[in-house]
């Protein structure tokens, strides 16, 4: 009965050790931050996604703008999103949305197997009955990732540095 109750003890250890272990992938963070032009105007959703050399999202990285109802407006990221948004969490990675002239920084986590493989971060931006920019900004993702990037629509500009 004592080696029973051994064995049991090693098991449940072994069980638990195998259930907490994860597969951590090597990843690059890197600090932005966003300029945005001054416009009139609501504040502008931002979304940082990782899309691949053929335009296919792979991640969603960063969304500025909070307010869920809005999201379908951003059609090109949503049409992404939307059918993954029950088994998609992104509260982590969300913060308010940004006003004309405003700026915001934050931090994305890239997995080390995303670099240099002809992968992009693209910034979305759209402000409610104003344009919506599907590529305002698109940074190619290699190494040498770190200076300042101009945006097209509402993004004056961004700049990113590995952290």
């Amino acid at each position: 009965m004592k080696a029973f109750k051994y064995i049991f003890f090693v098991a449940c250890l072994f069980l638990m050790a195998f259930t907490t272990l994860k597969t951590t992938e090597a990843t690059q963070k890197y600090k932005c931050m966003v300029q945005l032009k001054n416009y009139q105007g609501e504040g502008a959703y931002v979304i940082v996604s990782l899309v691949d050399k053929n335009n296919k999202y792979i991640k969603t990285l960063q969304v500025l703008g909070e307010d869920t109802k809005w999201y379908a407006d951003i059609t090109s990221w949503w049409s992404f999103f939307e059918p993954k948004e029950k088994t998609t969490n992104i509260d982590a990675i969300t913060g308010a949305t940004i006003a004309g002239g405003e700026r915001a920084v934050f931090v994305i986590e890239v997995n080390q197997n995303d670099i240099n493989k002809g992968n992009k971060i693209r910034f979305e931006t759209a402000v409610e009955q104003q344009e919506y920019h599907i590529k305002d900004l698109e940074i190619s993702l290699d190494s040498e990732i770190q200076k300042k990037y101009e945006g097209t629509g509402y993004i004056r500009y961004v700049r990113i540095l590995p952290n």
